[in-house]
């Protein structure tokens, strides 16, 4: 299930919610009881290596001169 952060307006608190993707937008109540809360925006990180199927060049196309 998806956790979505989210900061009290009222104390400055930032907490975690762990619900459906559905309820994404439903508002969340702080821990300390506060209703004024507002979600945050989350930043995910992805790393790895290059895939042996990348085309050589490693434009992909418009990057890669493939487009005409």
């Amino acid at each position: 299930m998806p956790r979505y952060e989210f900061r009290c307006r009222a104390c400055g608190d930032t907490f975690e919610v762990s619900r459906p993707m559905a309820e994404s937008d439903s508002p969340a109540d702080c821990p300390h009881g506060h209703a004024d809360t507002v979600k945050l925006m989350s930043v995910v990180g992805v790393g790895g290596g290059a895939s042996s199927d990348a085309p050589a060049g490693g434009g992909g196309c418009c990057g890669g001169g493939c487009c005409s």
